[in-house]
C-alpha cells in the first residue's frame, strides 16, 4: 500500500527547515547505504547526528505524532530518526530494497523497516526529474509531491531515484517499524478506520453503527498488534 500524506509540514515550517537545511553539512550519501544500495547511489546527505539533522528531525517527528492519516496508516511503534539527502547534476538511485533491520544510531535499539518514507522539502517545480518510482504490485507508480508532503511505502517494495537533470531534489527519507508487522492487515486497519471516520462525519461518534465499527477497529489492533 502505496499512501501520499500532503501537508506534513506547513509552508512556514518548509521555509524554516530549508534554510537549516541548505546551511548544513553535506557528505557523499554512501555513508548509510548497505552493500547493494552503495553501488546505485549517487547522491549527497546531510551529516547523520549533525545539529541542523536533529532540529529538523525534530519538527517532523512532532507533525508525524499530530497527523491522523499518517498514524491511521503506519501504526508506528519505533520511527527511525529521519535522514536528508539531496540530488543534483544527474544525480540518481538505482533500484533497490531497504535493509530490513536498522539500528538506532547511538544506541542499542534495533528496530525492522516495516515502512519506509520520503518527505519532500523542495517543490515539483523546482527541478526536473527525480521521481521516486516504486514497484507495487500494480505496476511502477512515480511520486513527486509538494513540498512538505509525504509518501508513506512497505519497506519491501523496490525502488529508485530517477536522474535530477535540473534543479535539486531536497528530502528527508526514513523508516518505521509497525505495530502491526504484516502489510494485509495494516492495509485493512487503515481501510477500516478510514471507513469508520468517514462515518462519524457523517452521523456523529454516538451513533450505534459507528460505535460497533471502532469497537471491531479497536478489536482487530488487539488482535495483531505485537506490542
Amino acid at each position: 500500500m502505496l499512501i501520499c500524506i500532503p501537508d506534513v509540514l506547513t509552508p512556514d515550517e518548509v521555509k524554516a527547515c530549508r534554510a537549516l537545511l541548505e546551511a548544513g553539512d553535506w557528505v557523499d550519501g554512501n555513508a548509510t547505504s548497505g552493500a547493494q544500495a552503495a553501488r546505485a547511489k549517487k547522491n549527497e546527505q546531510l551529516k547523520e547526528g549533525s545539529a541542523a539533522a536533529a532540529k529538523v528531525g525534530d519538527v517532523i517527528l512532532a507533525a508525524l505524532a499530530a497527523n491522523p492519516l499518517f498514524l491511521s496508516a503506519a501504526l508506528p511503534e519505533k520511527i527511525f530518526p529521519p535522514l536528508f539527502n539531496r540530488y543534483s547534476g544527474g544525480q540518481n538511485f538505482g533500484t533497490h530494497v531497504d535493509n530490513a533491520i536498522r539500528r538506532i544510531p547511538g544506541t542499542p535499539i534495533k528496530m525492522r523497516t516495516d515502512l519506509s518514507a520520503t518527505l519532500f522539502f523542495a517543490g515539483a517545480d523546482e527541478y526536473e526529474g527525480g521521481e521516486l518510482v516504486i514497484e507495487t504490485q500494480y505496476g511502477a507508480q512515480e511520486v513527486k509531491l509538494d513540498a512538505g508532503s509525504m509518501v508513506l511505502y512497505p519497506s519491501t517494495s523496490l525502488h529508485h531515484v530517477k536522474p535530477v537533470t535540473k534543479g535539486t531534489r531536497l528530502c528527508s527519507f526514513f523508516w518505521l517499524q509497525s505495530m502491526v508487522r504484516d502489510g494485509a492487515e495494516r492495509e485493512l486497519l487503515f481501510d477500516l478506520d478510514q471507513s469508520v471516520q468517514d462515518l462519524a462525519a457523517e452521523k456523529g461518534l454516538d451513533d450505534p453503527t459507528t460505535v460497533r465499527l471502532t469497537g471491531i477497529y479497536h478489536n482487530l489492533v488487539r488482535r495483531w498488534a505485537g506490542v
